[in-house]
């Protein structure tokens, strides 16, 4: 694995204080964002890009709710946010916009992705374990609701921080088939 490593810079954002690290992998730019020195045990999530949900406040999906929750738990108890550019599951932006349209079609999402030729999850968490290293980090709290997430690094977690987020009437299906067919937790 060739990974080129930032410097550490300082990001006030609406929700606190963080630093900030990039890790580049493959064309790929991941970011860290974390409260202070990771020590211990970290709090941490592992969020993939939605720029869809993150960035234009879709409803849609529960990405970008997801992604704040995380920011004010760490602003508040510590932690870091591994922010992964694998757009769409992995499938990018572009096959993303195409499984939504697949979406106001009548597919769910899962479906969507394989009209499309791509598994359900496509998504690789290989950095992950990179950067823990990286930071020296043998031990966290997993901020997750996905059990693919709990996988990558299972030998690592001491506990499961769930995420808490209503739904609305745009992402209530897909809640329930991320739930019902890909396993995630409540």
């Amino acid at each position: 694995m060739d990974i080129k490593i930032s410097e550490i810079a300082n990001l006030p954002t609406k929700w606190g204080l963080f630093k900030i690290q990039s890790f580049k992998e493959d064309g790929k730019e991941h970011l860290c964002i974390f409260k202070d020195t990771p020590k211990d045990i970290l709090n941490l999530r592992i969020h993939s890009e939605c720029l869809t949900g993150d960035a234009l406040g879709s409803l849609k999906c529960d990405c970008g709710e997801q992604l704040e929750f995380s920011l004010k738990y760490i602003q508040e108890s510590g932690g870091m946010v591994m922010y992964l550019r694998q757009e769409g599951r992995g499938i990018g932006l572009f096959n993303k916009v195409n499984a939504y349209a697949l979406q106001d079609k009548g597919f769910n999402t899962i479906e969507a992705n394989h009209q499309l030729g791509f598994k359900a999850d496509e998504r690789i968490y290989d950095i992950v374990k990179f950067i823990l290293n990286f930071y020296k980090i043998s031990k966290v709290n997993l901020i997750t609701n996905n059990p693919q997430k709990l996988e990558c690094i299972k030998d690592s977690i001491v506990a499961r921080v769930p995420i808490l987020i209503e739904t609305n009437r745009f992402n209530e299906e897909y809640i329930h088939i991320k739930q019902t067919q890909m396993g995630h937790l409540k």
